[in-house]
């Protein structure tokens, strides 16, 4: 449900976390190869790096992402975009930490 809508909300994707499994990301769209995921984890973040290109939005809160080498303070409206297979995650995050990310293109990223 949901992933083939053309317009959807950050409360929309709020009230559907967790999922009935606990889940704390929701597909919210989907068009040709593009997926909308809101992500909303608690206490850490277990992700392992992607097949696709991917594109993080964040919604609400503050923390740290860690991407490659890197690490850099995010809050509410930064943006980050991660090469497919690149090692990445967020750290630190504040309890109301929540996310858009968006998947697209081939498995193993498009060319830069």
């Amino acid at each position: 449900p949901g992933d083939d809508r053309m317009r959807t909300s950050p409360s929309e994707a709020l009230r559907r976390l967790p999922g009935p499994a606990g889940e704390r990301s929701a597909v919210l769209m989907r068009h040709g190869t593009m997926k909308l995921e809101f992500y909303a984890p608690r206490g850490h973040d277990p992700q392992q790096p992607h097949a696709r290109d991917e594109l993080y939005i964040v919604h609400s809160g503050t923390g740290e992402f860690v991407h490659g080498t890197q690490r850099t303070r995010f809050a509410a409206g930064d943006a980050f975009l991660v090469p497919a297979g690149q090692e990445h995650r967020f750290e630190h995050f504040s309890d109301d930490f929540a996310t858009g990310a968006v998947f697209w293109g081939p498995p193993a990223g498009e060319p830069a």
